[in-house]
């Protein structure tokens, strides 16, 4: 099918003929048939790079030419970012596009303005609970990703927020983009959808097993030379001198960084110089924005043709990473499972080096067959490749033929709902009656009907644990339940209407309302604990060696703690320990110890420095407006410490990193130098600022600030031209801002 003859305008037409698009994938084309442009809804099944967003944008297209308006919802920020940046491209259509994904406690109303809005499931159900008036406009949304309904972590807010924009828009069109899974029918019948199923790709994949020197294929075999005692960098090598590039798959962060350091020395020799010149200028850009070691590591591996990726990284690493790979200058990624969910870094060959990943309560597993699909969906770039590879390692004959049988020749497995605990429905109860999708009990349960869950299982199997949830909500002043109604009439308070809107499990709220209210008096690490002991906290995992280190604290800082439980009691005071190390760590953040010493002290990432700071930073916001609620005098240093978290600094110096491009550790060489506020750094020299922090920062920072460049700069002071006149030119927009 051309894509001449689809019913769209013809500027729309020309420009996806103009980017080389003329004829439709097949799998686009049965879409077209099932009425993607006829406001249809539809599921699309099919594997990676098979055109799902070329879907998506011909069915919003269509959709806001009839005055309609787009919600694409994805997993994660970093698609988000990436489909932010594709849909800007449709601009000269006169499309405005936004995208949100932070902030859950706001309405952001501005979006509302935009022709298609990106947001993660999370945003997207934040806005629903925040009352967001422009929702009600949506009249078509894509569900990327869709598969992971299955996700313990996210697919019970996908699910919910899924089900409350259908009751929310019931003429809205959907469209749920999926990789092949087991039961494709099964959810394209609850979203009431036409089904696209198809294996077809545009490039072809060929899955199979490293074993006794070769990589066997079904039905042929394909002999690898070897160059290095590792099979896995055998495979490296001979995919590079083919003109290719490879993702590798391990299953730790230290397998990760140790697999590319070793594969680095071996890879760095078939590169050619002008490559390795450009890889060089990518390593120091890793090394100026990094604290630690790793970033040290990183850098060298960069240089050499190599990297690895994982959420230990800081987001500024991974962006380098990504896009270096992307031009083809990084030519293997070694990655953990992450880079695999979304993202759209295709090489000629994946290698999947450890098919088991660690389990707490199981060691060492296998890892489904679903995201065994999604890692070898990588393998193949459409257009530059002409064929893709993916491959498993085996040590023994008896592991090839598993191998073969459990992975190569399977099918991926059915999804299921994750919606049927506590855990999982508390919130969502909540923020059901908060936003009156159900004023009583009965309304409750039908709406609770119309979820996934539901679907593939009785309602009557989710009334035990919603009563449980109505039960704790009412325990807790979060709603008001009145037994003598029939049905039940249920209401929220106050109390409850800020925790929903906050974004916060109603278990974390009353941790916080109930510690704030026991306090005797509260100091810094009295509220990274509170903040640290709420179920939406990811608890550093403690280890044996770490015991003594973190008792010693709680020891010595027992007046600072609001309840320590009773030693004896193992399992209790064992889960305490694990808070306090994260309020450890986030403690010595807010004191500016430097980023490499923290990760040294907690076995810890810079990524996830970052990570915990946010999640606390967000936390320490809700404890601030539960304070503000209740009338408990924190609230001003809970707001206090919601600034330092989201900086890492001390308060003296709150003035000066909330200037764009300074940070934490330029703020306080600032600080000494005795440019102690934005006035006195106003009145700095250039000659002094760039001596501190280097020309470009400096004069990056004075232009930040309001400051004309041109009459800072004093004559003869070294600083690239270029640099000098793009400060220049934005400086006219910046200083404005500032009289």
């Amino acid at each position: 099918m051309l894509i001449r003859d689809l019913d769209i305008p013809e500027d729309i037409i020309r420009f996806y003929e103009d980017s080389g698009i003329k004829e439709l994938y097949p799998p686009q084309a049965e879409a077209v048939g099932n009425g993607l442009l006829e406001g249809k809804n539809l599921l699309a099944a099919i594997p990676t790079a098979s055109g799902k967003t070329l879907l998506a944008e011909l069915a919003m297209l269509k959709a806001i030419r009839n005055g309609g308006k787009a919600l694409y919802i994805v997993p994660l920020r970093a698609l988000a970012s990436e489909k932010f940046d594709r849909f800007r491209e449709l601009a000269p259509f006169g499309i405005r596009v936004g995208i949100s994904t932070g902030d859950f406690d706001s309405r952001d109303e501005w979006l509302g303005a935009n022709d298609i809005i990106v947001a993660t499931s999370e945003k997207t159900d934040s806005l629903l609970r925040n009352g967001t008036s422009w929702m009600e406009e949506i009249t078509i949304i894509v569900v990327d990703e869709v598969h992971l309904l299955d996700s313990k972590n996210r697919g019970p807010t996908l699910e919910v927020t899924i089900t409350k924009l259908m009751r929310l828009n019931p003429d809205c069109q959907i469209i749920a983009l999926s990789a092949t899974v087991g039961n494709a029918r099964e959810m394209a019948d609850w979203l009431d959808a036409g089904l696209v199923l198809s294996e077809w790709r545009p490039t072809d994949l060929h899955e199979g097993v490293f074993f006794g020197e070769a990589i066997n294929f079904p039905g042929k075999q394909k002999k690898i030379e070897r160059r290095d005692k590792d099979n896995a960098t055998n495979l490296v090598l001979d995919t590079l001198l083919e003109g290719g590039q490879c993702l590798v798959f391990e299953s730790s962060r230290r397998n990760c960084t140790g697999f590319a350091k070793t594969a680095s020395n071996k890879v760095a020799k078939v590169l050619g110089p002008d490559v390795k010149g450009r890889l060089a200028e990518m390593a120091e850009e890793v090394e100026s924005t990094g604290e630690t070691d790793t970033a040290k590591v990183l850098a060298n591996c960069i240089r050499k043709g190599v990297a690895f990726h994982h959420a230990g990284l800081n987001s500024a690493h991974r962006k380098i990473v990504e896009d270096g790979f992307r031009q083809n200058l990084i030519k293997v990624i070694s990655s953990t499972p992450t880079l695999a969910a979304g993202l759209n870094l295709p090489a000629r060959r994946v290698i999947i080096r450890n098919y088991r990943r660690f389990d707490p309560n199981f060691g060492m597993q296998p890892i489904p067959v679903l995201e065994y699909k999604q890692m070898a969906g990588r393998a193949g770039r459409p257009h530059l490749d002409p064929y893709g590879e993916s491959v498993l390692l085996a040590k023994e004959y008896a592991e090839f033929e598993q191998l073969l049988e459990n992975y190569v020749e399977a099918d991926a497995e059915d999804i299921w709902s994750k919606l049927g605990t506590e855990n999982a429905l508390r919130t969502h109860v909540l923020s059901t009656i908060v936003n009156d999708f159900a004023s009583d009990r009965e309304q409750l349960m039908e709406f609770m009907g119309s979820t996934f869950f539901a679907f593939q299982q009785d309602t009557w199997s989710l009334e035990e644990v919603i009563d449980d949830c109505i039960d704790y909500l009412a325990e807790h002043e979060m709603i008001v339940k009145d037994e003598s109604g029939d049905p039940v009439p249920l209401s929220s308070t106050q109390l409850g209407k800020l925790v929903s809107m906050l974004y916060i499990d109603p278990m974390s709220g009353a941790k916080i309302v109930d510690g704030l209210k026991k306090a005797a008096h509260v100091t810094d690490l009295t509220l990274l604990h509170l903040v640290c002991s709420t179920p939406d906290m990811r608890q550093l995992y403690m280890r044996s060696s770490e015991y003594a280190r973190v008792n010693d604290f709680v020891m010595s800082h027992s007046d600072d703690f609001i309840e320590i439980p009773n030693q004896f009691k193992a399992i209790d005071y064992e889960w305490f320990l694990g808070e306090v190390k994260t309020a450890m760590l986030l403690d010595e953040w807010i004191r500016e110890v430097p980023a490499d010493d923290i990760t040294h002290h907690f076995n810890v990432g810079e990524g996830d420095i970052h990570a915990l700071a946010d999640t606390s930073e967000w936390l320490m916001h809700a404890t601030t407006k539960l304070a503000e609620l209740l009338g408990i005098g924190y609230s001003s240093h809970a707001h206090g410490l919601e600034k330092r978290i989201h900086y890492g600094a001390s308060p003296e110096l709150m003035q000066l990193v909330s200037i764009r491009g300074v940070g934490r550790v330029r703020a306080r060489k600032l600080y000494e130098a005795g440019f102690v506020s934005l006035t006195e750094l106003k009145k700095a020299e250039y000659s002094v600022l760039s001596k501190l922090v280097g020309p470009k920062v400096a004069a990056n920072i004075l232009s930040n600030i309001g400051v004309r460049v041109k009459e800072k700069v004093a004559k003869g002071t070294p600083i690239n031209s270029n640099t000098l006149d793009t400060l220049l030119d934005k400086e006219q927009k910046t200083f404005s801002d500032f009289q």
